[in-house]
């Protein structure tokens, strides 16, 4: 069987973002209902420069006939700091469908996820963003978050002011908001409405004192142990909501300031199923704490390969022969 090539470039034109965006919403709902078993991410360090190697898989929806095995590695302070591939699989033969660059995909995926966990918990007139990060994570969410709703200001403060102007020069044209590049990181949360992190900290930098009733914070740094960004206190004040409860407690946002399972008051599939889980009111503050699940990646995978074969795109080849 033959198996299909992809380079970033032409998962880049195959990747439909609108349609990507439905179908994660049915996918975290999909996994919330969820009978089989829990994906998984292995992480080894490297011992170098902070880096490691991840395993994400098997990433499974019921809707689905494949599952992919995604494995990458992060470098800080290289560009683009995640490099890596994904392999989609056959469910039932195991065959290799393809071989992707996954590099777009899981900044996409991330992007989009994150925007849905703030669109579904922030209040519906919240419009002044906080940017914390201004990497590429932080340039995707809000690229994917002003697909869902209008900024009307968008705050950014990154200890590198210079991924700041970067940040401000990718977006401009695309989000007709006013960016304002902040010096401290009070200055740039005083007046947000949402507060999106998405920083390699290993210690908490938000804390209550410095967040006024009815934000929304999203987090999503702490993706593997020993990684924070919101304070224990804030967290047990807050509703707080992931995207899986084993994985908030053992590498995201509730184990990383040594909190249980007891602070997590829904995964976000429940929440889109039943938003009587979200926000009870316009003076709560929410947090959504995101790892990133390797069924998301499945998502954006099958698209890609689909496509494919329909445009005929990418190098077919066959390990077997």
């Amino acid at each position: 069987m033959e198996t299909i090539l992809l380079t970033k470039s032409e998962v880049e034109r195959l990747l439909d973002i609108n349609q990507l965006y439905k179908d994660l919403v049915e996918a975290f709902r999909y996994y919330s209902k969820r009978k089989e078993r829990n994906g998984l991410r292995v992480r080894s360090s490297l011992k170098y420069d902070n880096s490691s190697a991840m395993i994400l898989f098997p990433g499974l929806l019921a809707n689905i006939p494949a599952f992919t095995i995604k494995n990458h590695t992060k470098f800080p302070s290289e560009t683009p700091s995640i490099k890596g591939v994904i392999h989609l699989h056959d469910l039932y033969s195991g065959s290799l469908l393809s071989i992707m660059d996954s590099t777009y995909i899981t900044s996409v995926r991330t992007g989009l996820s994150g925007a849905i966990g703030t669109h579904f918990l922030a209040r519906k007139d919240a419009n002044k963003v906080a940017i914390i990060g201004a990497g590429v994570q932080g340039t995707q969410q809000l690229r994917a978050l002003s697909m869902l709703r209008e900024i009307s200001e968008i705050f950014i403060f990154d200890e590198n002011k210079e991924n700041a102007k970067r940040m401000i020069s990718n977006l401009q044209q695309e989000i007709h908001s006013s960016f304002t590049i902040c010096q401290s990181l009070d200055q740039s949360v005083v007046d947000a409405d949402i507060i999106i992190c998405a920083t390699w900290s290993k210690k908490p930098f938000l804390f209550s004192n410095m967040i006024k009733k009815g934000t929304h914070i999203t987090t999503l740094g702490p993706d593997e142990p020993n990684k924070a960004e919101v304070s224990a206190e804030l967290i047990e004040k807050s509703l707080f909501i992931c995207d899986d409860r084993e994985l908030a407690v053992s590498m995201g946002a509730i184990g990383g300031v040594g909190l249980d399972v007891r602070e997590i008051d829904a995964e976000l599939g429940e929440v889109i199923d039943n938003k009587n889980l979200g926000r009870r009111n316009d003076d709560q503050i929410t947090i959504f704490g995101m790892v990133g699940l390797p069924f998301q990646d499945l998502v954006g995978a099958w698209m890609v390969y689909q496509q494919a074969i329909k445009d005929e795109i990418g190098l077919r080849i066959n390990f077997l022969q």
